[in-house]
């Protein structure tokens, strides 16, 4: 991490500082989490950097407990280095995006549109927004916020965090545990730039690792979005015929997967390739390739973890990286534990996963029928209605999801017209149209009869 790919000067192996000698990206961090507190640390020794809460008073807090400290300190484990660093400023003004070049996110995608809202007064054209992770549908709640500015912005869609990270002491001290090899980014850039250059920028803040290797498209992103396949589906498996009484103890949420379970995420896995081959139908040129079957993906991201790759099952209960994660419970030993299906696991990623798969899937005239049963269940326990009883994407509460159907998007026609989708030219028709010109050259050509 400490080779960027447009190396700064350095002042020792412990304290980076940065260099002035170079123009310098300037960076708005949007939340306050664990990956914001890593970015704005290991990002803040080498270039400008502003951190932004719009969360009460998190950034007053923030900005105190920096004051109180000195500086931030970020441990890169797998290094045994440490970075120390801090914000150049921490506010909850949304005008302060008038002075950054790139805008990243690192807050949950259900808090997205709050701040795209927030920042679209100030923004000056030219500025590149980077979500991490995006989750799905991440670009059609960019342009239907930003409207006539979007063209003149850009937007990078990530799969998911460079990094496993969290905040050891909150505002003052925090770890990388890992760093992701590679991570998949689509890249719409804005107008005058190239997908190249929004790259290497973004790669220059990132450094080596991970690498970032570009998507072809946004829907490869929003598609391809393992959340909306593994937490979903993991709850359902496991809380479907729930009795309600409280437990004993906490269940493990990856390592307790059993083979009905794996079938479960292979049925939603299926359901959403059974669209990418839908949309290669209506445009051959639509590159969906990148999207992966949950096992693949699993093979892709955590095959070195897995002591058992046979199948998808035995991949998710011995993967070392999932050692001793529960499921979100509520509830003290005393008192037993009971699900808390208001946890992020459904909360975020039906709404802005499932829904917009389900979304487009209907808009396409492609059956779901695993997504149906997982969405009418995990809705249910969220107290919503996304989908209607008979599986359409139309419920009452469609409005708080990403589904394209919440933006407008309501026709198949649509949906082509927003992804720029060209429709396959039917085989037969070159051929028709030789045929019905040879029969008028025949029939001009053919001698009267007396």
């Amino acid at each position: 991490w400490l080779k960027p790919l447009v190396q700064p000067r350095r002042a020792g192996p412990l304290h980076v500082r940065r260099s002035h000698a170079c123009p310098m990206a300037s960076v708005l961090i949007c939340g306050g989490g664990n990956a914001a507190q890593v970015c704005s640390c290991l990002f803040g020794s080498r270039y400008k950097v502003t951190a932004i809460s719009l969360y009460g008073d998190e950034a007053e807090r923030w900005d105190q407990a920096v004051k109180e400290a000195g500086q931030m300190e970020c441990t890169l484990a797998p290094q045994q280095k440490t970075i120390k660093a801090k914000p150049d400023r921490i506010t909850k003004d949304p005008s302060c995006v008038r002075e950054c070049d790139v805008v990243l996110f690192t807050v949950p995608s259900s808090f997205h549109e709050q701040y795209f809202a927030a920042l679209e007064p100030h923004v000056k054209d030219g500025t590149i927004f980077a979500v991490m992770p995006a989750r799905s549908g991440c670009d059609f709640l960019f342009k239907k916020v930003m409207g006539h500015k979007a063209s003149k912005l850009g937007l990078v869609a990530f799969e998911t965090l460079p990094w496993a990270c969290r905040f050891n002491e909150w505002g003052k001290t925090s770890t990388v545990l890992g760093t992701k090899e590679t991570i998949g980014a689509a890249v719409v850039p804005p107008a005058g730039k190239s997908v190249t250059e929004v790259i290497l920028k973004l790669q220059g803040l990132l450094g080596v690792e991970p690498m970032i290797v570009e998507c072809p498209n946004v829907m490869s992103i929003s598609l391809g979005n393992p959340g909306q396949v593994v937490h979903p589906g993991i709850t359902y498996s496991r809380w479907k015929d729930w009795d309600g009484q409280p437990l004993a103890k906490k269940p493990l949420f990856y390592h307790g997967a059993d083979e009905f379970c794996a079938s479960v995420l292979s049925g939603i896995s299926d359901d959403i390739q059974a669209i990418c081959k839908k949309l290669k139908s209506v445009d051959p040129s639509y590159d969906t390739s990148q999207v992966k079957t949950i096992f693949d993906w699993y093979m892709a991201s955590y095959s070195q973890s897995c002591k058992d790759t046979s199948n998808l099952q035995k991949a998710m209960v011995t993967n070392s990286a999932y050692d001793g994660l529960c499921h979100p419970m509520k509830g003290t030993e005393d008192t037993g534990f009971t699900p808390d299906f208001q946890f992020r696991y459904l909360s975020e990623d039906v709404p802005t996963g499932l829904c917009f798969t389900k979304g487009v899937a209907d808009l396409l005239d492609v059956r779901t029928p695993m997504i149906d049963k997982v969405m009418l269940w995990c809705q249910d326990k969220l107290g919503k209605e996304f989908i209607t009883p008979d599986g359409k994407m139309g419920g009452k509460d469609i409005g708080y999801t990403r589904a394209p159907q919440a933006y407008g998007v309501k026709t198949k026609k649509d949906l082509m017209e927003f992804l720029g989708l060209k429709p396959a030219m039917n085989p037969l028709l070159p051929v028709l149209a030789v045929t019905a010109a040879v029969i008028a050259i025949l029939a001009v050509a053919k001698p009267k009869i007396a």
